[in-house]
């Protein structure tokens, strides 16, 4: 079978279990925003300069695929989701990166100094990159909830908490590398 389906070519794009919808769908809309958050990722990995935080991305990517799968599912077909023994993101998503910004805080000298201005290394740049596409899709889910639409709200607490995350995870970097002081100019 061919990437090339050419299904999409009227402008419609498939749910889970064949459902067709408008590409700017909202709901589209808001997968999609993770999917851009999952190739942000995918620069951070690449580009990190500390090998704890690729892990901990690489650990978050494994987890945005059966967020976005949730998402991709039109209500109507949830159950059936369910039935066939896929993944519902649960509260204990969100904690997990709770914990891991509770540990970052509380056992490393993490400088805030300059976090106002990304670059200070290539790492932490895509981390700021990969965090306000991370801001970018949960406005996309609130969007999707506000619309009417079900949105877990696990996902939402993991997606916010993901940015928070990713905002430590740069600065964590920086101080790192050394490449901010404390006292830099903020």
């Amino acid at each position: 079978m061919s990437i090339a389906t050419k299904t999409g070519d009227d402008g419609s794009t498939g749910l889970m279990f064949n459902r067709r919808v408008s590409k700017t769908n909202i709901r589209v809309q808001a997968y999609g925003a993770l999917d851009e958050l999952n190739a942000a990722f995918g620069m951070v990995r690449a580009f990190a300069e500390v090998p704890a935080v690729a892990e901990r991305v690489l650990a978050v990517q494994k987890n945005l695929i059966p967020i976005m799968g949730e998402l991709a599912v039109s209500p109507e077909d949830m159950q059936r989701y369910v039935d066939k023994g896929r993944t519902i993101v649960g509260p204990d998503w969100a904690e997990e990166l709770t914990a891991q910004i509770v540990e970052l805080e509380k056992n490393h000298k993490i400088t805030y100094a300059g976090w106002a201005t990304p670059g200070a290394t290539k790492g932490s740049a895509c981390l700021d990159i990969a965090r306000t596409t991370c801001r970018r899709a949960e406005r996309a889910l609130v969007a999707l909830r506000e619309s009417g639409a079900e949105v877990n709200p696990h996902i939402l607490r993991y997606v916010n908490r993901l940015s928070d995350l990713c905002w430590l995870w740069a600065r964590w970097t920086e101080t790192l590398t050394g490449a901010v002081k404390d006292d830099a100019a903020v």
